[in-house]
């Protein structure tokens, strides 16, 4: 087993480098916190079963060390195949030298109550994190964990250590106060605390005269959420919706105000609510049935699943993999369950047929929808807000202008998205091209189909699911000879990734169609002996949500690296369209507000000789809508290397 250890000197490589020193290692002073790393460090040496070390230099290596050491809540929350773990004894901390006696005191103590417990946290301050597979569900397993958290206390106290190294005592820990600050020093935290709250009414049961730790538990004997048939699998959580809604675990990243793209509407409006872990408690809540009472028909919970902007983030970045934009889908299906949904529901919800519609008279919807004395009917018929212009429905379809090309090279089939095929052929249209430049036989569904992406916005699972089932059933064939699937539409290769196995979790062929749904980039990098023209450009280049979470951007990158294109990958977020959500009257003002924060000014800060890339349908039509500029697509961009211009 080897001990990796950061060399002093190399620390500083480490993401904010000078303030993680600090942190670590105490001292008034940056020299005084290197000395206390470099004793430390040196120490190790001697200790029993160590054997080497690793200095880590290089920028990327230190960073991705780091994401390690702070992704271990996540891995050990919700482990596969293992029973729940707990908090409750996660923050405990001893003086570092005394750190290997207390963690051999903690093993024999896991080792004796028959608990398990993945270790991690500041090893540098002595401050160990944990969770542990406690029995919280029955009387007898409580009364066992209160038993350990007293001997866990005895044990650290004995160690010279803190029973709250990092965070703060609240419930968990106030109960044992006394024990580590006797009883005398605890009287006068409750008299100094009467005199700023005599009747008691701030954060009671805190810190003095406090709750019991075995009270108020999330669950206990007494939990009984309600049993419920989803749409979804919820395969992540054994089927079970109810320890879906227990997988939120509280850190809050969500609520962070910059940086990713988690959490959209919390990043506007700065409401608890309109956050990730918000609307995971309301969930709960709604299922647990004490505090929220009418379940599925709940108006709190709709009101808070109302902003939420199905970007996905959450699904990649939050630590334990909550997935809002799924929940939300679930839950509307259920809200809206024998019942009239909203206008735009209907229209864009149902976007797929519409636009078969209107594909056989493109010239009429267009004057209907953008004439003077015609456009605001359309907009209030469809629940578009005044701000927004409806987008021109193309003169011909890229299907019904698609004609195959004899070719030797492998098959791949063209995905014509609703959006593209529709709105932007020219889109379809590039990518066609450079599938073939890279050597490969380009065909399109023989029927025209769609992956039902808008319809999850809406709760629409029922009508969602027959589209995922016809699309397996008509490309069987294509899908067991093992053909690739290519989509333009970053949020439809989602469907394919994410939604599909979830709505069809025992179709070997949706399984089959799930791994061969490509990204062109990601195609494109695995395509032996592609070489794109070079394409001495600069770019601005913003990421689809969708694409972020589940397929990631690291293939795009490539592709523009081989172009030579000098681009910059905005950190911006979600761009604040997200599908038909910032057409919305309701919804304008945060569509907004979401697109202006990064991505919105970027787009006007940059010369018009840099291109803006946008894969993303809605993405550029926020674009298109608020600023001057219009984005490409990324095979529109390697087209135009293609082509020379």
């Amino acid at each position: 087993m080897k001990r990796v250890g950061i060399h002093p000197s190399d620390v500083k490589l480490l993401p904010d480098g000078r303030g993680w020193l600090l942190a670590e290692f105490g001292g008034d002073t940056i020299e005084e916190a290197e000395a206390r790393c470099r004793e430390l460090f040196e120490a190790t040496k001697g200790v029993d079963g160590f054997v080497e070390e690793k200095h880590f230099e290089d920028p990327e290596e230190t960073e991705r060390l780091w994401i390690v050491r702070e992704s271990g809540l996540s891995a050990t929350a919700h482990v596969p195949g293992e029973a729940a773990s707990w908090e409750g004894w996660e923050d405990a901390a001893v003086p570092p030298e005394r750190l290997g006696d207390y963690l051999r005191g903690f093993r024999k103590l896991l080792d004796r109550y028959g608990y398990s417990g993945a270790l991690y946290g500041h090893f540098g301050q002595g401050c160990i994190h944990t969770r542990t597979d406690y029995d919280l569900r029955t009387r007898e397993g409580i009364a066992s964990f209160r038993s350990f958290i007293e001997d866990a206390v005895d044990l650290v106290l004995s160690h010279g250590g803190s029973l709250s190294g990092e965070h703060g005592d609240g419930q968990s820990r106030a109960e044992f106060l006394p024990k580590m600050f006797g009883d005398e020093l605890v009287d006068a935290f409750r008299r100094f605390k009467s005199i700023w709250d005599p009747r008691g009414k701030m954060n009671p049961g805190k810190v003095v005269d406090p709750y019991p730790i075995d009270s108020n538990l999330r669950i206990g004997p007494d939990y009984k959420p309600r049993k419920t048939k989803t749409a979804f699998a919820f395969t992540r959580d054994d089927g079970n919706f109810a320890k879906t809604t227990l997988r939120c675990v509280g850190v809050g990243l969500c609520r962070k105000e910059e940086g990713g793209t988690m959490c959209p509407s919390y990043m506007v409006t700065k409401e608890e609510a309109y956050s990730t872990r918000g609307r995971a408690r309301l969930l709960f809540e709604m299922l647990e049935g004490e505090t929220i009472q009418d379940g599925w028909r709940s108006e709190a919970v709709k009101g808070a699943l109302d902003l939420c902007l199905a970007c996905k983030a959450c699904r990649s970045e939050c630590p334990v993999n909550v997935d809002m934009a799924t929940y939300k889908a679930e839950f509307l299906s259920h809200y809206y369950k024998r019942r009239v949904r909203p206008r735009q529901a209907y229209a864009f919800g149902l976007i797929h047929w519409w636009a078969r519609l209107a594909a056989g008279a493109p010239g009429l919807v267009n004057g209907f929808a953008h004439a003077p004395g015609t456009r605001g009917l359309a907009k209030a018929a469809a629940g578009v807000a005044p701000q927004r212009e409806l987008p021109l429905f193309a003169a011909q379809t890229f299907r019904a202008g698609f004609r195959q090309r004899p070719g030797s090279g492998p098959p791949v089939l063209l995905w014509p998205d609703t959006f593209n095929d529709n709105f932007h052929p020219e889109t379809l249209r590039a990518g066609a091209e450079v599938l073939e430049a890279a050597g490969y036989s380009v065909g399109i569904p023989r029927v025209q189909l769609c992956c039902g992406r808008p319809l999850y916005d809406y709760g629409m699972l029922d009508l969602a699911q027959r589209q995922l089932r016809q699309i397996v059933r008509t490309l069987r064939p294509q899908i067991r000879a093992g053909v690739p699937l290519v989509g333009l539409e970053p949020s439809c290769i989602a469907v394919f990734r994410d939604e599909l196995l979830e709505l069809l979790p025992h179709d070997e062929d949706a399984k089959r169609l799930s791994k061969q749904s490509f990204m062109l980039s990601e195609l494109l990098e695995r395509t032996e002996g592609w070489k794109p023209a070079r394409l001495p450009k600069k770019a601005l280049v913003h990421g689809h949500c969708h694409q972020k979470a589940l397929m990631g951007m690291s293939a795009e990158e490539q592709v523009l690296k081989q172009l030579g294109v000098d681009y910059d990958l905005l950190d911006a977020g979600c761009c604040g369209m997200a599908g038909a959500f910032g057409f919305e009257r309701e919804h304008y003002d945060i569509s907004i507000a979401c697109g202006e924060r990064v991505l919105l000014p970027a787009v006007r800060a940059v010369d018009r000789d840099t291109v803006v890339v946008a894969n993303g349908f809605s993405c550029r039509e926020q674009i298109a809508q608020t600023t001057d500029r219009r984005a490409i697509h990324l095979a529109e961009l390697i087209a135009m290397g293609m082509n020379g211009a």
